[in-house]
């Protein structure tokens, strides 16, 4: 509820897109979210097409994992040509 977010103590300053994607991928640990269904979830449109909006926030939010501890960014997997998921290690 705070929407606060921290990797090893260090605090991640995330967008609100940001931030639903990552607790998306959270509540989903472990589960293979297509493009389709994250677009569903986190920006609430019904998308039938190619569309570069998901792979580019979790460039961001990789990225920025991974400046506030370095390989956290590993934590978000790419299923190629499935989507995206959480490994089931990352915290």
């Amino acid at each position: 509820s705070s929407h606060d977010v921290s990797v090893d103590g260090e605090n991640v300053a995330l967008t609100l897109k940001e931030f639903d994607l990552l607790r998306t991928l959270m509540e989903n640990k472990g589960r293979v979210l297509t493009r389709e269904q994250l677009l569903e979830q986190v920006w609430g449109v019904s998308f039938v097409g190619e569309t570069r909006t998901v792979d580019m926030h979790v460039k961001t939010l990789r990225r920025k994992l991974a400046e506030a501890a370095p390989g956290s960014e590993e934590a978000v997997a790419t299923v190629r040509g499935v989507g995206y998921r959480l490994k089931k290690s990352a915290s």
